[in-house]
């Protein structure tokens, strides 16, 4: 599910297919795949990810995780997995407003 994670974390920053590969270095149709699940994600690729859009590796596991298992684990526990995710798209958030400010 780290795929999805990956186009969701595109998608939140307005971001189009072209213009990401473009700053990843990598080709259009590489993104279009990874998305799509049917490329591997690399080490490096995912530490790009965390360079550019400045949220640590472990996080985007985690939320790539929470995807992976929504309906599969208990309730109570997925309430508090929500927090957990809304936590880190609130820091995401006020990242995004202090570059804004700057």
């Amino acid at each position: 599910m780290l795929n999805k994670t990956l186009k969701i974390i595109r998608q939140y920053h307005q971001l189009d297919i072209s213009s990401l590969a473009f700053k990843l270095n990598i080709t259009r149709n590489e993104l279009v795949n990874i998305e799509a699940g049917k490329n591997t994600i690399t080490p490096k690729l995912l530490q790009q990810y965390s360079n550019l859009f400045e949220i640590p590796q472990a996080s985007l596991l985690f939320f790539s995780e929470s995807i992976a298992n929504e309906g599969k684990i208990a309730k109570k526990f997925r309430m508090a997995l929500a927090g957990k995710i809304l936590n880190v798209a609130d820091w995401v958030a006020e990242k995004n407003d202090k570059k804004i400010k700057a």
